[in-house]
Parts: C-alpha cells; sequence; structure tokens
C-alpha cells in the first residue's frame, strides 16, 4: 500500500522547531518510500486559531522546501484539508457511534466536572469522568434538556487493555480503563481532537502517523475509535521530544523558538533542514553535513532514537557557517541585502560596480558569518566612515615601528593608480623591503589603522575593497 502521511497543525502560533522537525520527518518519510505527504490545518480551537497562523506556518514549511502532495492550498480526492470544514463528517460518524451504543449523550456541566475533578485530586486519584450519564433514562434526558443543558457526546471505553505496537518505542500498553469515558463531540457541535483526528487521518487512507511522543498518551484512545469504527489502524511512530541544553522542555529561555525567528537571523534553509534532521534521528554513515538529497535516500524510522533530542544553538550556527561558506557569493550577497538596507548601508537602487564591490565585501567576511543578521557588524569596517580603534590597537599604534610602517604605506599609495587584487603582494613586498619589517610587525599596524581592531579579514581582502582614497583617508587620521 502507498505510504501517507501527513502534517496537521494547529494554527495557534507560529511553526515551532518542534513542529517543524516533525513536518520535516513526514516528508523525508514520505519521499524516501515514494509516497504521498499531505498538510491539513486543524482549526478546530476556535478561540486560539487564526489566519495569521495559518499563513506564516505554511510559509515557513515551503522556506524550509517541504512541498506537499495533498492539502491546503495544492487540493486533492480527500478534502477539505480544513477541520473547520468538516464538521459534518464528524458528526456522521458520532451518530454512528451513538446508534451503535458506543457512545452516548453526557448533560454533566462544567462546573460539575471541575469540582468531581478537583475531588480526586484531593484524594490522590487521577481525574477521570466517572460514567453518570452512560446509563441515563429518556425521563432523565428530557429533564436534563428543559434545564437548557446542551449534551456533548462521549465515547463508552470499554474495560480492556490497549496495546500500541510504536514503530520507535516498540509496544506500549494501556489500561483503558484508566482513561474514562471522554468526549468526541462538544456541546457546540465541534469534534474533540482525538475524534476529529482520526475520522481525518481514517478518511483520507494515512498510512503512518509519526508525531511527537508527547501525543502518545492520545494514542490509546484513537485506537480504541478505530476499532469501534472498524477501521484499520495506521502505523504509529511517536519521535522524541527536543529540550534545550539544561534537558528541560524547549522554550523561549533557550533562546529562538520559531522557524520565523531563524528565519530572520537570516539561516539558509538547507543548514536548518539538515539540523533539524539530526534531532532524533542519526545517520547509518554517522556523517551529519548532509544534502536534503542525501537525506531522502537514507531516512528510516529504525533510525530514529527513543532519546530526547538537545536542541544546540552553537552547533547550529556552525552548521549553518559551513553552508553560507559552501553557498555561493551571488547567493550570499544577494541574501546579505536585505540586512545592510536595515543597517542603513545601502539605499536606492544597486549599481552593477556596487554589486560587484559588495561581492568582494562579502568575500571577505563570510567566514566569520554564523548567520546573515551578523552580515551588518562584520562588514560595518567597509561602510562606516569613523572607524573606532579598540584600546589594542590604540597601543599598537603607539608603537614608533607601527607609525613608520603607517608612513611607509602612505608614501607608497600615493604613487600608485589604484589598489587591486593583482598589484597586493607587490605593494607588500616592496614595503617589506623598504623597512625591513614582517609578519605581524608589517601587517599588525596596517591592520589597526584601517579597520580598528586587531583581527578581521584578511589584508589582501582588506585594501582593494577599501580602496586607495579611502585607505589614505584613514591612514591621514591616525598619524
Amino acid at each position: 500500500m502507498k505510504v501517507r502521511v501527513r502534517f496537521a497543525p494547529s494554527p495557534t502560533g507560529y511553526l515551532h522547531v518542534g513542529g517543524a522537525r516533525t513536518a520535516l520527518f513526514n516528508w523525508l518519510f514520505a519521499r524516501h518510500n515514494r509516497g504521498a505527504f499531505i498538510l491539513r490545518i486543524e482549526d478546530t480551537d476556535r478561540e486560539r486559531s487564526a489566519d495569521k497562523y495559518e499563513k506564516a506556518i505554511i510559509e515557513d514549511l515551503r522556506y524550509l522546501g517541504l512541498d506537499w502532495d495533498e492539502g491546503m492550498e495544492v487540493g486533492g480526492r480527500y478534502g477539505p484539508y480544513r477541520q473547520s470544514q468538516r464538521l459534518d463528517l464528524y458528526k456522521e460518524y458520532a451518530c454512528r457511534l451513538l446508534k451503535e451504543k458506543k457512545a452516548y449523550y453526557c448533560y454533566c456541566i462544567e462546573e460539575e466536572l471541575e469540582a468531581k475533578r478537583k475531588e480526586a485530586l484531593r484524594q490522590g486519584r487521577t481525574p477521570r469522568y466517572d460514567g453518570k450519564c452512560r446509563n441515563l433514562t429518556e425521563e432523565q434526558k428530557r429533564k436534563y434538556e428543559k434545564e437548557g443543558r446542551r449534551p456533548t457526546v462521549r465515547f463508552k471505553v470499554p474495560k480492556k487493555r490497549v496495546v500500541v505496537s510504536d514503530l520507535v518505542r516498540g509496544e506500549v500498553t494501556f489500561e483503558a480503563d484508566a482513561l474514562g469515558d471522554f468526549i468526541i463531540l462538544r456541546s457546540d457541535g465541534v469534534a474533540a481532537f482525538n475524534f476529529a483526528n482520526i475520522i481525518d487521518d481514517m478518511s483520507m487512507k494515512i498510512t503512518h502517523v509519526i508525531r511527537g511522543e508527547d501525543h502518545l498518551s492520545n494514542t490509546p484512545r484513537q485506537i480504541l475509535l478505530y476499532q469501534a469504527l472498524g477501521a484499520k489502524l495506521p502505523k504509529f511512530a511517536h519521535i522524541s521530544m527536543i529540550l534545550g541544553p539544561d534537558r528541560t522542555r524547549l522554550s523561549k529561555r533557550h533562546g529562538a523558538t520559531a522557524i520565523r525567528e531563524y528565519r530572520r537571523k537570516g539561516y539558509l534553509p538547507e543548514a536548518l533542514v539538515n539540523y533539524l534532521s539530526l534531532l532524533g534521528w542519526y545517520p547509518p554513515d554517522g556523517e551529519e553535513i548532509k544534502s536534503t538529497k542525501e537525506l531522502i535516500k537514507e531516512f528510516s524510522l529504525d533510525h530514529v532514537s527513543k532519546s530526547s533530542a538537545i536542541f544546540d544553538n552553537q552547533k547550529l550556527n556552525w552548521m549553518n557557517g559551513r553552508y553560507i561558506r559552501k553557498a555561493s557569493l551571488k547567493r550570499i550577497r544577494n541574501l546579505a541585502i536585505p540586512y545592510l538596507r536595515e543597517a542603513g548601508y545601502l539605499k536606492g537602487r544597486i549599481i552593477p560596480a556596487k554589486k560587484r564591490w559588495l561581492l568582494k565585501v562579502i568575500e571577505a567576511t563570510r567566514t566569520h558569518l554564523d548567520y546573515l543578521d551578523q552580515v551588518p557588524k562584520e562588514t560595518e569596517v567597509f561602510f562606516n566612515k569613523e572607524i573606532k580603534i579598540s584600546k589594542k590597537g590604540k597601543e599598537t599604534l603607539k608603537k614608533e615601528s607601527s607609525k613608520k610602517v603607517l608612513f611607509a604605506l602612505k608614501n607608497r599609495l600615493k604613487k600608485i593608480k589604484e589598489i587591486t587584487d593583482r598589484n597586493f603582494k607587490t605593494l607588500m613586498k616592496d614595503l617589506e623591503k623598504e623597512i625591513g619589517f614582517r609578519g605581524k610587525n608589517l601587517y599588525l599596524p596596517i591592520r589597526v589603522a584601517l579597520t580598528g581592531q586587531n583581527k578581521g579579514p584578511e589584508l589582501y581582502l582588506i585594501l582593494p575593497i577599501l580602496g586607495k582614497r579611502e585607505c589614505l583617508k584613514r591612514l591621514s587620521k591616525v598619524q
């Protein structure tokens, strides 16, 4: 049977790292098995769902390069792919369970249920519905309806063991009786998560449910519903949680957690995909840097770990830096331009000559980049006319040897038309012969005078980028 998997986010917030990893694993599994990847939206939480979140989730998935074969904005034979447009289908299945005596109307109101929940906690018991409305007479039902009570529909949980055969965790056993009769249809006619979820998976012929381990506790309820409806079970795979470096659940106190934040900071999508793939999955060959094609070829649930994954921003930065240095200079330059504009370094139309100059600036600085939001800081030496000299730099310039180097450089620059990649080496060799200095004693004073710092891009890149006129201006200010 053709593999069919889905990613079903709730549009109650931006796409989280954990959600993106779940989407990625489903996508890789589908592509590896030449199956279908479906995107549907679970928007039955009316109070918290918002169009802006739905649009943002779709944008972020596309940014990561995760395309889908059916679902939102694509369509397909099993639509609609938005839960709020499938309410009649859920009611139809709820009516079927009521007719077969596998579900019943419950007239308990929220205040009564909350009081019972608190009492159970006070007595040290796990709260669960006590089945009060399970065997109501028609007279009792009419009495509640006259009071204006709108019933929910509860599923009759049988007394049995439920075994979840999980592709990642093996067999996990639950006692169904401990679950209590749970709501499948709320009093407003909206289906509860567990019910809508399995009706959608069943009607969309989902073969594998790959999701976070926080959903493992939902699985016995869903299996019972599948069995009650006489439907074939999909295969389940519950992937590990993503934790912060302190081994607590990943949250904002660990830094950015939403994909859009990583987009804004300028992480390359292929780097994020590569890093997310390693959160709970380990490549068979042990190599961590993988192209998307390689990930598709090698991905298997057999190599998904039960252990929690640790989200390490330093490792992500290292990996993203690797991808920045592997990418074409033109691509990184084009991606860097919005950050340079935001910093006020670029305005208006960028002429071809300026684009060529920017290419050299990126070449000089990209070895120092972890993400593109750092571009303005790393390139400021080429844009700022006023150079701030560091404390160490000032100490370097006070030396008589430094003054000698800068004086000689200034004189030599006046004799050439322009500094180019070709004549830079000749310029430095002639300077070395003239003053007798080499290595650090020669290069450090020049670096400090032109950039204000004791370290940074290579001099052979700095001087041609700044050009003769700007170099002379900066040398004059420190002499």
